[in-house]
């Protein structure tokens, strides 16, 4: 590589999700890990990882997709693979390239096991988690919803 082209290498991050709704939370997250690249890839879980996550399903994946797609800032939007575990993770990984992977701060992800995955996928990456906004929580405002229902 020449020198003038390590200054063109723009820099992808690559963030995932349920986003089952959009909320101010998830804005901030998605602007949050934008800022950390030139280029924001976000992974959609699918809908049988949802499910075998035991989450709730509001939503079909191709329409969670629709919704993140017109995210300002969001350059791609994927949906992940119906691959259980960890081989999933370094099957995205490896596809998409990313110099940095941004985490929320509930994914339930082990940072060293993802940079091992990062490494398995032939992945060299930085992961950074990203602070909660103002406390909010997919699972709270379902409950609220609920409640406010009533």
């Amino acid at each position: 590589m020449r020198p003038s082209e390590v200054y063109m290498k723009k820099r992808k991050v690559l963030a995932g999700g349920r986003f089952n709704i959009i909320h101010p939370g998830h804005i901030y997250f998605l602007q949050k890990a934008k800022a950390l690249g030139d280029s924001l890839v976000v992974v959609i879980a699918s809908d049988k990882t949802v499910k075998d996550a035991k989450k709730p399903l509001l939503f079909p994946a191709q329409e969670r997709r629709a919704m993140v797609d017109v995210i300002k800032g969001v350059d791609k939007t994927v949906i992940g693979y119906d691959i259980k575990g960890e081989a999933g993770y370094v099957k995205i990984i490896r596809d998409e390239k990313p110099d940095v992977i941004a985490l929320g701060y509930d994914q339930k992800v082990d940072v060293k096991k993802l940079k091992n995955l990062a490494r398995q996928a032939g992945v060299r990456c930085t992961i950074i988690r990203i602070k909660n906004f103002r406390g909010y929580q997919t699972k709270k405002i379902i409950k609220e919803t609920k409640q406010g229902e009533k």
